[in-house]
């Protein structure tokens, strides 16, 4: 099974993760975290940062995760760095 081994060869990895920012929506019977968060392997030292999403249902009065998603962050995304105002007058371009 593809996605079992994926997860098998990801743990052996032994990933440590921190949400670096998220947010979460509660409704009646589910929940939902979605953000940012960082993984660091703890046998490599490697840090891998990634966009995730994760859905939870209530059943029989259990919380479960129905669904989870999670992608690599772009390299050349440059988290925190701001833009200035002619970086976004240049921006105008992209509609015209």
């Amino acid at each position: 099974d593809s996605v079992k081994d994926y997860f098998d060869t990801f743990l052996l990895k032994k990933p440590q993760g921190t949400i670096l920012d998220g947010k979460v929506h509660i409704g009646d019977g589910w929940a939902t975290d979605m953000g940012i968060y960082e993984f660091t392997m703890g046998a490599t030292g490697d840090k891998v940062k990634a966009r995730y999403t994760y859905n939870y249902v209530q059943e029989d009065g259990v919380w479960k995760i129905q669904h989870h998603h999670s992608s690599v962050m772009p390299e050349a995304v440059d988290m925190g760095k701001p833009i200035t105002p002619d970086e976004v007058r240049g921006l105008f371009h992209l509609w015209n």
